[in-house]
């Protein structure tokens, strides 16, 4: 037995899950993956594996297909995120597919809340400024006390954040079709784009589908108000990068931080890092030991489940 495991922030921390597959006999290939392997990659080694843990990897038809004509019987997607997995052809070929949702909505909107304040207050200038120059700025921040934030998404991720939010005393207004109230998370539901000229600060927490894919845009561009603060820890193609690129470049938006990107890593010669008012991840949100931890091991469950590993 043989399981592929491609998933980046797991990779890291490999050497703890290997007993985990030897006390079950089962063969583990860790290859390193910076972020994803290409589909080309996919086809070629898959074949030979009976399991695979995937990331951010393009789980298509093509590659699902290829696996399938070897020894591949399950696959696990690691997170939460599905976009990158086509589960019709999973089904169609007789692969049981998982996730493991709900599970990094603390992690996550940790970094979403980090964004928020490094974006109001400027710390990141602060810092690329001191260490650059030795210089001793002092930008003129604004308070987030009162503010307005639009949350875009209240899955686990997004309620999560709107807790961070209301703590630091903002006013939420929630962007989700399928909005179901909380208790205690006082926000104002609305439907998109409708009162985004209102907004602060926008935060993108959404899953990436046919309806949020570039709901961020030129249009929506036009409605909002001069100096917005946009986070996204999403997914990247939610935000249209020529709609931000505009923003930044006319004002309109005075700062981004960036978890995600529409080309993932971002790329050398990106438009994007000509401004200085953008903080860049690395699609990152969900990375901390705790969270690997946990959820390696739940991936690990399911695809031992599907494979009979008893």
């Amino acid at each position: 037995m043989r399981v592929l495991v491609t998933c980046p922030p797991m990779l890291g921390m490999i050497d703890e899950f290997r007993s985990d597959f030897a006390a079950k006999n089962v063969e583990l290939d860790a290859p390193k993956v910076v972020q994803t392997m290409t589909e080309d990659e996919l086809c070629e080694r898959l074949p030979e594996f009976d399991g695979w843990i995937i990331g951010d990897d393009p789980a298509s038809a093509r590659v699902l297909e290829a696996g399938a004509s070897g020894r591949l019987k399950a696959i696990v997607k690691w997170g939460v995120g599905v976009d990158n997995v086509d589960f019709e052809a999973a089904k169609r070929l007789g692969l049981p597919a998982i996730n493991t949702p709900g599970v990094f909505g603390r992690e996550v909107a940790d970094v979403a809340m980090n964004y928020v304040g490094g974006l109001a207050r400027e710390t990141f200038r602060i810092d690329r400024e001191i260490r650059a120059d030795k210089s001793w700025p002092k930008p003129r921040g604004i308070s987030l006390a009162g503010r307005k934030a639009g949350l875009i998404g209240f899955g686990d991720i997004g309620r999560n954040t709107a807790r961070r939010l209301l703590a630091a005393e903002l006013d939420v207004i929630v962007y989700d079709p399928f909005y179901q109230p909380v208790e205690g998370l006082n926000v104002t539901p609305m439907s998109w784009p409708e009162g985004v000229e209102d907004c602060d600060f926008l935060v993108f927490t959404a899953p990436l589908n046919a309806a949020t894919r570039h709901m961020f845009n030129e249009d929506v561009l036009e409605r909002v108000k001069p100096g917005l603060r946009l986070v996204n820890v999403g997914r990247g193609p939610v935000v249209k990068e020529s709609a931000l690129l505009a923003g930044l470049a006319d004002g309109r938006i005075h700062s981004v931080a960036l978890d995600v990107f529409e080309i993932e890593p971002l790329q050398a010669d990106s438009p994007l890092r000509q401004y200085d008012r953008c903080i860049f991840g690395s699609h990152n949100g969900s990375n901390t030991e705790d969270a690997v931890r946990r959820v390696s091991r739940q991936a690990i469950g399911h695809l031992f489940e599907f494979l009979g590993v008893k």
